[in-house]
């Protein structure tokens, strides 16, 4: 353990931090649960790589839609991907209701109240198992997350990479150590709100923070220089066409794409990735319509949209062009011919549904 951890007076840092948090806590839709762990669940899923502001709707419309842990497990794979359309990450959603039929399934939809057994179901890993039992059942259970690691980094003068998987062990160590073991569930929510509002990646407000008085990297004038973190890889840069096309019966064409990998089972405008200049962009897109679909196109001379989208990993500009089919479309496996009405009930990619916003604009 930590060689600074002896310079922390626990119990007053409890003190500090709980009633910091009683008082300025956020009023969030998923603290007025009652710590329904089913809910608890789905929030925590829901904000994995994801901003609050940006959940809160969704997690709103898809409580309303599925309410109970025995609606959601019921719910098809397809309505399942629509709710959580535009929050991306799908494999979170694709996880949590495998683990969800399980749960239904196997333990009569009650969650799972100790480490052994929440930790067996599908997408669960130590921070949610953590978050959902000391939340929702008040198991004194850590959940580390970046912000949680950022603040003890801070508090404790943690010099260990928290990009290294083996690090985050030596931070649940660390929320053991410090655990109120009387209000676990608001000892893991304090830790991850000072995170999000006080002791942020760059400038943290120290002059605000309830347990400065307890940060060694704030003694030492250290704060902003923890906690250590690599670099990620560098980032890969794809180029692809697509197009929006149309047939004589005002049909429009889209294909799933495979189950496994990036976007799996989302819906999207036929597309290829393209190296070339503007001309060929055109020209390389209806060949490969001819080639991989055996159909004949009439694309429009320009495009009507350029799309710029960011994964962890991987960066996507696609430029899309409106077309029509011509003669008749005999059908291929994952391709559908959909009317206006019927694509929008499809859950397609953040990047196809802006290009889809983007031709209603311009052609309907």
């Amino acid at each position: 353990m930590n060689t600074n951890f002896d310079k922390v007076d626990i119990k007053q840092f409890q003190h500090d931090l709980i009633t910091w948090f009683v008082r300025e806590q956020r009023d969030l839709p998923w603290r007025k649960n009652g710590g329904d762990p089913y809910k608890v669940w789905v929030s925590e899923i829901m904000l994995q790589q994801t901003r609050v502001d940006t959940v809160i709707p969704y997690y709103e419309r898809f409580l309303e839609k599925f309410p109970t842990i025995e609606s959601f497990a019921e719910a098809d794979d397809e309505s399942v991907l629509k709710i959580w359309e535009g929050l991306g990450y799908y494999s979170r959603v694709r996880n949590l209701h495998s683990a969800v039929k399980e749960v239904v399934q196997h333990y009569g939809g009650k969650v799972p109240e100790t480490p052994e057994e929440i930790s067996k179901l599908k997408g669960v890993g130590p921070y949610t198992a953590g978050a959902v039992l000391s939340i929702a059942y008040g198991v004194p259970e850590p959940a580390v997350d970046g912000n949680v690691m950022r603040v003890l980094s801070r508090i404790l003068l943690m010099w260990d990479d928290i990009a290294k998987q083996s690090t985050r062990k030596l931070f649940e160590k660390a929320v053991r150590e410090l655990m109120y073991y009387e209000n676990p569930s608001y000892f893991n929510q304090a830790l991850m709100e000072l995170g999000a509002l006080i002791c942020t990646p760059t400038s943290p407000s120290c002059l605000l923070c309830p347990v400065r008085d307890h940060c060694q990297a704030f003694e030492a004038g250290v704060q902003e220089e923890l906690p250590v973190k690599t670099r990620k890889k560098t980032t890969k840069h794809v180029e692809i066409v697509a197009a929006v096309l149309k047939n004589k019966d005002d049909q429009f064409l889209i294909r799933k794409r495979p189950e496994k990998g990036l976007l799996a089972n989302l819906w999207e405008f036929p597309n290829v990735e393209d190296h070339g200049p503007y001309v060929q962009m055109r020209q390389g897109l209806a060949g490969y319509l001819k080639n991989e679909l055996e159909i004949d196109t009439e694309l429009e001379t320009g495009t009507f949209e350029k799309v710029n989208h960011v994964f962890t990993h991987l960066t996507w500009t696609i430029d899309a062009f409106s077309g029509k089919l011509i003669g008749d479309f005999s059908g291929r496996p994952n391709y559908k011919l959909v009317c206006k009405e019927q694509l929008e009930e499809y859950a397609f990619p953040v990047s196809h549904q802006k290009i889809w916003q983007a031709y209603k604009k311009q052609y309907l």
